[in-house]
């Protein structure tokens, strides 16, 4: 993995206080589209657990991988003792034990390219299915979105992870739709959002950016910099959207 997918753990505790969660209408729209009971699951890259709380309160049993240590720790604070943990890369699983449904939080662009498709087959039972979500945070107001993005501009010229396939912002499918169209693995791909909709306050919202790859990058003296000429720009509360993208695809009986 990239020095830039294993940086979280050292912001581990940040990370588990200011990232959103995730609604329960994103394990809703999972299950309805599985079409039938899940019963297990396994979470590729589950982080400090948000996503692995949603979906164990749901009764589903979540093996949850996570490859840093520190984050891992953060998880097993928080999951419920019925979450099993294991840790451990996404290309480090081998085939096993298959589950009802795989998924990933904001995590399956840090996997490799290489080999992912199949990977994620081999996990899943026939007609099991796979699920990827996520999306950036961005502030509401535009106005207070544009000042903070020339307070970041000396550092930064952007603070989002680029798309795997290249593709623009904003460009419909987006990745991972891209590649399970052409897979030979899945079928039935769906592309949807879940709207969210945030308010914090401006402590929070750096908060939230001290855990943002792009700024753990930095150099310690840059980061220092850069938040604070962002806190001169914040308002007292800021306005957040934070709209999920999901997709869904079903393994191929066949495959």
């Amino acid at each position: 993995m990239s020095d830039r997918a294993l940086s979280f753990g050292t912001r581990a505790a940040a990370y588990e206080r200011f990232r959103p969660g995730y609604p329960d209408a994103l394990a809703d729209l999972v299950v309805a589209y599985a079409g039938r009971p899940v019963r297990t699951a396994l979470e590729i890259g589950a982080g400090t657990g948000k996503a692995t709380r949603v979906f164990a309160a749901r009764g589903i049993s979540v093996t949850a991988t996570e490859p840093d240590r520190a984050m891992l720790a953060e998880l097993r604070r928080h999951a419920p003792p019925t979450v099993r943990t294991v840790r451990a890369a996404f290309e480090e699983l081998r085939p096993g034990e298959r589950y009802d449904a795989v998924y990933a939080a904001a995590a399956l662009h840090w996997t490799r390219p290489e080999g992912r498709w199949p990977r994620v087959a081999a996990l899943l039972r026939p007609d099991g299915v796979f699920a990827c979500f996520g999306g950036p945070v961005h502030l509401a107001d535009p106005d207070v979105e544009e000042a903070v993005r020339a307070a970041r501009a000396p550092f930064l010229e952007s603070d989002e992870a680029p798309s795997p396939d290249g593709a623009p912002a904003g460009y419909d499918p987006r990745w991972p739709g891209t590649e399970l169209r052409r897979s030979e693995w899945f079928t039935d791909v769906r592309q949807s959002a879940v709207e969210r909709r945030l308010t914090m306050t401006a402590h929070d919202y750096l908060g939230h950016l001290s855990t943002v790859s792009a700024y753990l990058m930095l150099p310690a003296p840059e980061q220092e910099l850069v938040f604070a000429r962002i806190a001169r720009v914040l308002p007292p509360t800021v306005g957040i959207v934070a709209d999920i993208t999901v997709h869904l695809a079903r393994r191929r009986a066949a495959a």
